[in-house]
């Protein structure tokens, strides 16, 4: 599957409608950016059940301040709706690779009990 654009009006619909999602954050200006741009549709080509999303921070100033992306790319994985990883920087395919396998063997029982712990606890 090829990676789709999201602005702030789908965000939410898309990680509410999809179990992983990878989310981009870019900017066209930005060189890390450019090269992290093919290893990531690579991804995509390869895990056709996992949605790879983008969002150009340029463009989608409102969004990308509302996730609290403060140096471009970064890197967000979110998996039944709950953020499960975040980094800025661009990744090699291994790392990439690694970051998905990580997000998919996730036990979000485990993560959701974890999530729940430390609100209680606040």
């Amino acid at each position: 599957m090829a990676t789709t654009d999201i602005t702030e009006m789908t965000f939410d619909e898309t990680i509410t409608d999809n179990s992983i999602v990878l989310v981009d954050f870019w900017a066209g200006w930005c060189g890390p950016c450019r090269m992290f741009a093919p290893t990531f549709a690579a991804a995509s080509e390869k895990h056709p059940e996992i949605i790879f999303a983008k969002v150009d921070t340029e463009a989608e100033q409102g969004l990308a301040a509302a996730a609290g992306i403060r140096s471009i790319p970064t890197l967000m994985a979110f998996r039944d709706k709950i953020l499960v990883f975040s980094q800025p920087g661009a990744l090699n395919a291994s790392s990439l690779g690694e970051v998905i396998a990580g997000v998919q063997a996730l036990d979000m029982d485990a993560v959701r009990a974890s999530i729940s712990a430390r609100r209680t606890t606040a």
